[in-house]
C-alpha cells in the first residue's frame, strides 16, 4: 500500500486524466450514461424519487448516498426549495441539503430543474468526483480525507463552517495536532484560526502544501499498514442540528403524498 503522500500526488499529477479513467471505469461509465439519457425527461420531484436509479445517482454525486432510505426526508428537502428562507433545507445545518436542493430546483423551475448544466454534466462530474474518493480510501483513508478538504476547501468562509464538518475536523486535528472532536466549539474555532487563514485554502498553491502536509503527517500518526480507523463513518454523519431522531422518523412516515 502507497503512503498518503505518494497516493495523494499521484492523484493530484493529472486530476483530469485520473478523473476520466474513474468514468471510464464499467460502471460508472453505465450509471452515468444512464443518468444522462434520462435526467432531461424527470419533470418533477414525483418522478424524480420514482426512478431509483437515477434518485441514487444524484444522491450519491451529492455526498448523500446515506440518505438515500429517508426519502420522505429527501422529499421535503425538495418540494419546499432554497427560496423560503423557512424551507426545510434551510433550517438544516448541513449544507448538503440545501446544495442539493439547489441542483435540483423543482420548486423554482418545475419542470424544466432538470435542465440546466448543474442536474446534468455537473452531477456527473460530482458523482465522479465520488467515485474517486472513495476509491482512493479504500486504498488510504488519509488520501480520501485529503482530497475532500481539496474539494471543500475553497466553499469554507469560517472556522464553524470547518468544525461543522467531521471529515474536515479529522484533516485540521492531524494538521496542528488538536482534538477538535469535544469541547466548547468557540475555543475550537479560536484554535483552527491561531494556525490557519482560512483565506489561504482559497490559493491553489497554498492548499497544496497544506494538504502534502497533511498526508506525510498522516503516516505518522496512522501508518498504513497500521491503520484501524473507520474514516467513512466521517462522511456518512448527519450534521443537521437541531433535527432530533424523531423528527427524522416522523418525516419518514409522512406519505410520500404530502399527506
Amino acid at each position: 500500500m502507497s503512503t498518503a503522500l505518494v497516493s495523494y500526488q499521484n492523484i493530484n499529477r493529472d486530476l483530469n486524466s485520473t478523473l476520466k479513467r474513474t468514468l471510464e471505469q464499467p460502471i460508472v461509465s453505465r450509471e452515468s450514461e444512464y443518468y444522462l439519457a434520462n435526467i432531461g425527461d424527470i419533470d418533477s420531484v414525483d418522478e424524480f424519487m420514482a426512478d431509483e436509479r437515477i434518485y441514487r445517482y444524484a444522491m450519491k454525486a451529492s455526498g448523500l448516498e446515506d440518505m438515500s432510505y429517508a426519502k420522505a426526508f429527501i422529499r421535503k428537502v425538495l418540494d419546499e426549495g432554497i427560496d423560503d428562507k423557512e424551507s426545510f433545507a434551510n433550517s438544516l445545518s448541513d449544507k448538503r441539503y440545501k446544495d442539493f436542493a439547489e441542483r435540483f430546483n423543482f420548486d423554482r423551475y418545475g419542470a424544466t430543474a432538470t435542465t440546466f448544466t448543474r442536474a446534468q454534466q455537473g452531477t456527473v462530474d460530482s458523482y465522479v468526483r465520488q467515485v474517486l474518493e472513495e476509491g482512493a480510501g479504500e486504498e488510504n483513508e488519509g488520501v480520501r480525507l485529503a482530497l475532500y478538504f481539496q474539494r471543500k476547501a475553497t466553499g469554507i468562509e469560517n472556522t464553524l463552517q470547518l468544525l461543522a464538518d467531521p471529515a474536515l475536523i479529522k484533516v485540521a486535528e492531524t494538521l496542528f495536532s488538536l482534538n477538535l472532536s469535544s469541547g466548547d466549539v468557540d475555543r475550537n474555532a479560536e484554535k483552527i484560526a491561531q494556525r490557519l487563514d482560512i483565506e489561504d485554502l482559497k490559493d491553489p498553491e497554498k492548499l497544496a502544501k497544506l494538504l502534502t502536509r497533511f498526508t506525510a503527517m498522516w503516516e505518522i500518526v496512522q501508518p498504513s499498514s497500521t491503520s484501524t480507523s473507520n474514516i467513512s463513518l466521517l462522511f456518512n454523519q448527519s450534521n443537521e442540528a437541531g433535527i432530533s431522531q424523531n423528527l427524522l422518523s416522523s418525516i419518514q412516515n409522512l406519505k410520500l403524498n404530502g399527506n
